[in-house]
């Protein structure tokens, strides 16, 4: 059986606030190109005010040769002026839309209301329309919300239904702030996963670095087969309440997999380099 790995070195570097040069990046994600993993979430196309170490997304990208790799690169857009940009880059795959089940991150992660961001993803399909890259959706707040507004994995389900009738076949859930419970995490993939089997619905946890495989091995018990991860767990989401809170570190689902027999496709050597390099990168 084959399991899709997505890593994400946007995430780990975006909000570091030492400007990480270019040429570094681009030595740093092509070594990540080289592992073969499914897909790099290695960009934005945001505003350069908003997430500065992302401003040279479109130079990265286009510097990458993915001449001798099946990975495909995804991207962070906030509207559709971000799709435009995303759009005009050829190596860029996947445009991603972070959509927050809570209304207060919403306004926070893309300063919009929910209802205008999905106002906004309609205009994002439109820009994709007719071209070779394909919409993906991030439900940040996915397994819970911290600002004691309404959640339920039902709120949950209902987003995901509403976005695949809007022709959406790629969304991730994604567990913000690292404290998503096995009950929800069985709940929500028990559910959709057989429901949409057509539809690529995957896992984004953020988590304690010791604390990772609860959440995987439930998702993975309940169908998910997509799962997102970033080396030594770096980056993550500052709004959590422990500072230990990191992305889902990439290793330890290798090592999750590799117990279970499970195949990647991943070169597991080029992956030791990249993790090398990371160490450095990260060491800053």
């Amino acid at each position: 059986m084959m399991i899709s790995i997505t890593e994400c070195p946007r995430d780990a570097m975006q909000g570091i606030k030492t400007f990480i040069p270019t040429e570094r990046k681009i030595k740093y994600i092509q070594s990540l190109v080289d592992v073969n993993f499914n897909t790099l979430d290695c960009g934005s196309f945001v505003s350069p005010k908003a997430i500065p170490q992302m401003a040279d997304t479109q130079e990265v990208i286009s510097s990458l040769d993915l001449s001798k790799s099946s990975t495909k690169l995804s991207v962070i857009v906030a509207n559709r002026r971000g799709a435009e940009l995303a759009c005009d880059v050829e190596n860029v795959h996947y445009l991603g839309f972070p959509f927050s089940v809570s209304e207060k991150f919403q306004q926070y992660n893309t300063n919009a209301s929910r209802e205008e961001g999905i106002e906004r993803v309609k205009k994002i399909l439109k820009v994709v329309d007719g071209t070779d890259k394909k919409p993906l959706i991030y439900i940040s707040m996915g397994f819970g919300n911290p600002y004691g507004e309404e959640w339920s994995t039902e709120m949950v389900e209902n987003y995901v239904q509403q976005f695949i009738d809007m022709g959406i076949e790629h969304i991730k859930l994604s567990d913000t702030i690292g404290a998503a419970k096995e009950d929800d995490i069985a709940a929500l993939f028990s559910h959709l996963i057989p429901k949409y089997p057509g539809i690529e619905i995957g896992a984004h946890f953020h988590t304690e670095y010791d604390s990772w495989f609860p959440k995987v091995n439930t998702a993975y018990e309940n169908g998910c087969r997509q799962f997102d991860g970033a080396i030594q767990g770096y980056g993550g989401c500052p709004m959590s309440k422990s500072d230990m809170v990191g992305n889902m570190p990439t290793e330890k689902l290798i090592s999750f997999m590799n117990q279970k027999n499970l195949k990647t496709g991943m070169d597991l050597l080029a992956f030791e380099s990249a993790f090398n390099k990371a160490l450095t990168l990260f060491n800053i």
